[in-house]
């Protein structure tokens, strides 16, 4: 499961590298948790020139499927399963056809040591941005004018570095592999952990459990920094 997770790099400069030109104005997060706004990458729905191009939008974390009578039902739907996205009534049809990739500096995890869970910051071993596979969902309420774009993480199982604090991790994409999932490829989650970017860890502060705190405090190291 991925909860929890930051941004806070520029903005603009960060989805050039994933294709999109021009600016949204992204305020840096340090605890971006559900049901809050995320920064995402997706394929316009206007074209240039009958080109697709590439749009920054902000999504509502928690995907909402277009055929919910209760938006709330988004409150469970923060994260897919790599295993199973194709084929689950909430996401196949987004699957197939509204991807996207979230922007992030890194991301939490809790690790149980006796009887605390200890959070983790987890980011690439090089300080770069980098992409979570995701997918968006448009609703419109069949009894008012209220409407949701939304978004869930796709998260896959942990690979060799993480699989000590967590049994799962999200899917993370360079530039390259970015562009492979918004063109639609079919095999990429197959192998997302074994193509998952070196990553380091360290232990923070339990104030990141609650989402009302924020500031660059928070991943501050409280113990040794983990590298693969």
């Amino acid at each position: 499961m991925c909860g929890r997770f930051a941004f806070y790099s520029p903005a603009e400069a960060t989805a050039a590298l994933f294709g999109v030109s021009g600016s949204l104005d992204v305020e840096p997060r340090y605890n971006i948790a559900p049901t809050q706004f995320i920064a995402a990458v997706r394929d316009s729905e206007k074209k240039a020139d009958e080109q697709v191009t590439r749009e920054l939008v902000m999504l509502r974390w928690g995907l909402v499927p277009f055929w919910a009578k209760d938006p709330a039902i988004g409150n469970r739907m923060i994260n897919a399963r790599a295993e199973t996205v194709a084929e689950k009534p909430a996401f196949r049809a987004a699957y197939r056809r509204r991807r996207c990739v979230v922007l992030a500096d890194g991301f939490y995890e809790w690790h149980r040591e006796g009887s605390v869970k200890i959070p983790y910051y987890i980011s690439s071993e090089n300080d770069e941005p980098f992409a979570i596979a995701g997918l968006w969902e448009h609703w419109q309420s069949k009894d008012s004018a209220e409407s949701l774009q939304t978004a869930t993480l796709i998260t896959t199982a942990a690979n060799d570095f993480l699989t000590h604090l967590h049994h799962r991790m999200p899917v993370i994409l360079e530039p390259d592999r970015a562009e492979r999932w918004l063109a639609g490829d079919e095999e990429l989650l197959a192998t997302a952990a074994e193509d998952c970017p070196p990553l380091k860890a360290w232990p923070v502060d339990r104030r990141v459990n609650n989402a009302r705190n924020e500031g660059d405090d928070l991943i501050v190291p409280s113990g040794d920094v983990l590298e693969a």
